[in-house]
């Protein structure tokens, strides 16, 4: 079964323009997602997946100039772009990552890929409750994906690509026990406090010599070591985009 992690990232976002580009010591966050999520052992290839829309064609750049292979699609509709890039990369299962969350551990990655296989899910993440943010992985199959796609009609459901799966109640579905230390502490990344907040936790890893080769608990142990760290994004929100989303939520099919 072919397994490829899309990685979803876009330059049009509404509260920190262009953070995709954005640099963490001295490379893009795009960049560092990149070497994490290509310590991957359990997948067989990354894909960024961005739009058509023509502030993205920086992000096509990036992926000419790294060696990264890129789908365009399109850009409210991202469970079509999605389907799609999976499609042409003739997906069986799809590890779903969003471009804005740097830290995220290849290690999740591969142990809820494994799981999904040995249990024989549709669908399995860490995302029943807010997981510490910016770790959220989600493995689903491409059949789960598609039945999501042909029937799908709320804009939620497009826009987030997985509600449609979650909450149907057609598929087997395995959500991975939360890891409640600092389930409420953004380590995605929305407003520029939470870049500068990253930027300061990669230069602590960076610092121990751990370069990508870190998990999540190392980034816990950076935070109890150095929890003045806490006090740079401390008025983030988390997810505050998804919940006015569902406020707004409509048909759109």
């Amino acid at each position: 079964m072919k397994t490829i992690i899309i990685l979803q990232a876009r330059m049009s976002s509404t509260r920190l323009p262009n953070k995709a580009l954005m640099e963490i010591e001295s490379k893009s966050i795009l960049w560092h997602l990149v070497q994490r999520m290509k310590k991957s052992k359990e997948s067989d290839d990354l894909i960024i997946a961005t739009s058509l829309d023509g502030s993205d064609d920086l992000i096509e750049k990036f992926c000419i100039d790294n060696n990264v292979k890129c789908f365009r699609g399109n850009l409210n509709d991202v469970l079509d772009r999605f389907y799609q890039c999976a499609k042409k990369y003739n997906a069986d299962i799809i590890v779903r990552i969003t471009g804005d969350s740097p830290l995220n551990d290849p290690n999740l990655v591969d142990n809820f890929i494994k799981e999904l296989k040995e249990g024989n899910y549709d669908y399995v993440s860490n995302g029943e409750k807010p997981w510490m943010d910016g770790f959220d992985v989600e493995v689903f199959t491409f059949k789960s994906l598609e039945k999501a796609w042909e029937n799908a009609e709320m804009e939620s459901e497009r826009e987030h690509v997985t509600p449609y799966i979650k909450n149907t109640g057609l598929f087997k579905i395995k959500y991975i026990k939360n890891d409640e230390r600092f389930e409420n502490i953004q380590f995605s990344i929305d407003r520029i406090e939470d870049l500068n907040f990253i930027r300061e936790v990669y230069k602590k890893l960076f610092e121990k010599g751990l370069d990508h080769n870190f998990t999540y608990l190392d980034v816990i142990k950076i935070i109890e070591e150095n929890p003045n760290l806490l006090e740079i994004n401390k008025n983030s929100i988390v997810n505050e985009g998804y919940q006015k989303s569902l406020k707004e939520d409509k048909k759109i099919k």
